[in-house]
């Protein structure tokens, strides 16, 4: 027995120190990865300038990313499954570097447009890394609980990259005189240099042999994406522009359309041996209410920051908001952002102990709790940011969460899309809640601009739909097998 131990110790040992060093080096490209995040907001001003447009346009910006990015998620992921994640992960962040650099010497609209539209392939990063920690561990037994504990250090360094992003980037505009192309080059330099380590330093997984790329259902998914997220976009610009009734039969149309769509891509997808999306496996008990929950929480994670931020500069006297200046509200995302950390570093410390499913449910009760406490606590800072914090808490936690429960959830050969898909439906929920509260907030204001309480109510509508999101998911997770996400019993 000591001769076994003795021969077994050295091999688990060198495996834990491979693994180990494998989170090392994600996290290091997750810290990139917030950067791109935070680094460009402080900045939007002075590349409204730079560029010659209007402080509106800015909101094209985010729409061609998301929109973007939610076509080519399942795709790369589906391709991490096929042909080894970190292949894929590597292109991506190739892409993600050019696009970057792009970014740095764009000096029109519609280049910089395109770039950071091509930008958004570093949102891909994450699931393959999941993929790839996940593969790694099930060797050992321990790819679940190994994934659960890893995927919320990743999301600890993906929103310290998004503080730092923040922070650096004033500062290094002002160190550089206000050079918007040399201080755009900072995280050119970043991404690049993460696309070598990725190259150097990350091994590559298994993947699995005879798969096939179902193009059909790809195309029928992307078309569906594009209905949906195009009549989403124009409904907040009908709230923003007024433009009129007639503009929502448009709206309507494409999101029948979309709906379509997808009900024939489900139909399709039910037929094929190696379907793009495997319907049956989103079908299981432990998969669909994770991805039910990235939807939900995709409203208040995305959707909820815009309104949080005109709230805030909203001038008290119209009888709401906070009357906060710029810095002041980048304070306030600050501490926002810290919650999330601490909420994704509690993650990774109590799944280790706690049941995994009993942790999802109590994160998505913390984001409910957070934004209900909204109705009757708006008025004082100290209201808000405690209502945030807790909210935050929940949002961290299930940021880590929702990616590691779909791997574990997947079969063999579909960790990567899988992940990827708790992505997708969180965007398509961002941007269905953006569209939605722009409507809300802009009817209210429109509808009796002398008054506040319309407006107030907008405000109030938004918290309470946030507040809804996270119960209905806790409601949700209760239908998963008290036995999912458990590393399997050992051979």
């Amino acid at each position: 027995m000591a001769t076994r131990t003795a021969l077994r110790t050295p091999l688990s040992s060198s495996a834990l120190g491979i693994t180990a060093g494998l989170i090392g080096w994600f996290i290091l490209v997750e810290l990139v990865s917030g950067i791109l995040q935070g680094y460009y907001v402080p900045l939007f001003s002075d590349i409204v300038v730079h560029l010659g447009i209007h402080d509106s346009d800015v909101n094209w910006f985010e729409a061609a990313q998301l929109l973007l990015s939610a076509l080519v998620v399942p795709v790369l992921a589906k391709l991490g499954d096929m042909y080894g994640h970190k292949r894929i992960l590597l292109i991506a962040a190739i892409l993600t570097a050019g696009a970057t650099w792009w970014l740095a010497f764009a000096g029109s609209f519609w280049t910089f447009l395109i770039a950071w539209a091509l930008q958004g392939f570093y949102v891909v990063w994450l699931p393959l890394e999941i993929a790839l920690i996940f593969e790694r561990g099930r060797v050992q037994q321990r790819g679940v609980s190994q994934t659960r504990r890893a995927a919320g250090l990743l999301v600890v360094g993906l929103q310290a990259g998004a503080i730092i992003g923040a922070l650096a980037a004033g500062r290094v505009f002002a160190a550089t005189g206000g050079d918007l192309t040399t201080t755009l080059i900072v995280p050119a330099v970043a991404v690049t240099l993460v696309a070598v380590v990725i190259w150097l330093w990350v091994p590559e997984s298994t993947p699995e042999p005879g798969r096939r790329l179902d193009t059909a259902g790809f195309v029928l998914l992307a078309w569906a994406l594009l209905l949906v997220t195009g009549a989403l976009a124009w409904m907040r610009m009908i709230g923003e522009l007024d433009l009129g009734a007639g503009a929502w039969w448009w709206v309507a149309a494409l999101l029948v359309g979309g709906i379509l769509l997808f009900v024939w891509f489900v139909r399709y997808e039910l037929r094929q041996d190696d379907p793009a999306i495997d319907i049956r496996v989103l079908r299981k008990p432990e998969m669909w209410p994770v991805q039910a929950t990235a939807f939900l929480i995709g409203i208040s994670l995305l959707g909820a920051q815009g309104p949080l931020s005109t709230y805030a500069g909203t001038d008290p006297a119209v009888g709401y908001g906070l009357g906060l200046d710029a810095t002041e509200r980048s304070n306030i995302i600050g501490v926002y952002l810290v919650s999330l950390i601490v909420g994704a570093v509690l993650f990774a410390v109590t799944s280790r102990k706690a049941s995994p499913r009993i942790v999802l449910i109590g994160a998505s009760l913390l984001v409910g709790i957070g934004y209900l406490l909204f109705l009757p606590f708006h008025l004082e800072l100290w209201q808000v940011l405690l209502n945030l914090s807790i909210a935050g808490l929940g949002c961290g936690a299930l940021v880590g969460a929702m990616p590691a429960a779909a791997a574990a959830a997947a079969p063999r050969g579909q960790t990567g899309v899988a992940s990827a898909l708790t992505n997708t439906t969180k965007t398509i929920g961002g941007t269905f809640a953006s569209a939605v509260f722009g409507v809300v907030l802009a009817a209210g204001v429109g509808a009796v601009a002398s008054q506040t309480a319309a407006s107030l109510g907008g405000y109030i509508t938004v918290w309470a739909v946030c507040a809804a999101g996270g119960f209905l998911a806790a409601v949700l997770l209760l239908f998963v097998p008290k036995v999912a996400f458990a590393d399997a019993p050992p051979a």
